[in-house]
């Protein structure tokens, strides 16, 4: 995840550190991890993936959504396998 704008923290495999804007969270293959918004503006970021982890152009605006979109997750799951 690259941080472009705003601050919230990062759980990874339930592990919290937190983070600013400039910053660059690297998240291990396999590591169970969520990004918080702990700011009082929108945060802005962007992914990048190695090996591709979602289907190209999904955009998912919440942490529900995404874990709703199960084609998205057969994908993960797939790539992951």
């Amino acid at each position: 995840f690259r941080v472009e704008e705003g601050k919230g923290k990062v759980v990874m495999d339930g592990v919290e550190t937190e983070f600013e804007d400039g910053f660059a969270i690297v998240v291990p293959s396999g590591v169970n991890h969520n990004v918080i918004n702990t700011g009082d503006e929108e945060m802005k970021l962007y992914t990048i993936y190695a090996p591709a982890n979602h289907i190209d152009g999904v955009v998912h605006a919440t942490k529900e959504d995404a874990m709703a979109d199960e084609e998205d997750e057969a994908f993960s799951e797939s790539v992951n396998a």
